[in-house]
């Protein structure tokens, strides 16, 4: 793929949250200082920045720490010169990510210093209370390694990208109310007259209510497998990707 390619990718998908792919973001946002790329770099940020969160703060880092060296890490992320390193025929998107990270902490770790907030660099806005809140919640496990905490939150934050592009169309679609009943029927089978119960609030047969919800889990499944393919360097691994990911997130 040419780097004017790329460019035409991101500026047909104005408004929304990714190009064609991860690594076309990045590739164009480094070739260019177009504001639309780099504002589309900055939100591929905010969308994993807990994954790295979480990383961070499973090496030993107090939230204080973390916050500053992952502040740190997007600000060096978003240097145009960075990526320079990026190149997709050496792997997946998030072992590029991670490998970037360490990568940078090895260094910041060598100066003996972590970049301060405020500091004239460019700051990824989230909500850093919330961020710990949710550090409180995972597991302590010996067997979660730093590695593991960040794939299984790249995983999980991937599966919830999917789905909120599946509540977004619903809504346009003028059918917010059907998703928020059958979404919990995504991923769990029904309890024993589960979907009569939906069917009464929603005024739907059950028969109904079960074709919407294999509808609703066929167009969910075509979703991950997009924003799975972002992630990748070809369309032939996303199916091994796929894979990978369920088991994490069902240990």
């Amino acid at each position: 793929m040419s780097a004017d390619s790329q460019h035409e990718d991101i500026d047909r998908v104005e408004g929304r949250l990714f190009a064609t792919t991860h690594w076309s973001v990045v590739l164009a946002a480094g070739s260019s200082s177009s504001p639309q790329k780099h504002e589309a770099l900055e939100k591929l940020c905010q969308t994993y920045w807990y994954s790295l969160y979480a990383y961070v703060r499973r090496r030993g880092h107090d939230p204080e720490a973390a916050q500053d060296l992952t502040q740190g890490f997007f600000a060096h992320f978003l240097k145009k010169d960075y990526f320079r390193l990026a190149d997709p025929q050496r792997g997946k998107f998030r072992t590029f990510l991670l490998t970037s990270l360490k990568s940078f902490l090895t260094h910041e770790w060598e100066r003996g210093q972590a970049a301060r907030r405020g500091g004239g660099q460019v700051q990824i806005s989230w909500d850093q209370t919330s961020a710990e809140d949710r550090y409180g919640l995972e597991p302590v496990s010996a067997e979660l390694t730093p590695d593991k905490v960040f794939e299984q939150r790249w995983a999980l934050t991937l599966f919830q990208q999917a789905l909120l592009r599946l509540r977004d169309e619903c809504a346009a679609d003028g059918k917010g109310e059907l998703f928020a009943q059958l979404k919990n029927f995504l991923s769990d089978e029904p309890a024993a007259g589960a979907y009569a119960q939906v069917g009464d609030a929603l005024k739907m047969t059950t028969r109904a209510v079960a074709v919407a919800v294999h509808r609703l889990r066929q167009r969910y499944g075509e979703l991950v497998r997009e924003e799975v393919g972002h992630t990748v360097a070809s369309p032939a691994e996303v199916q091994d990707e796929l894979r990978y990911l369920i088991t994490l997130v069902g240990k």
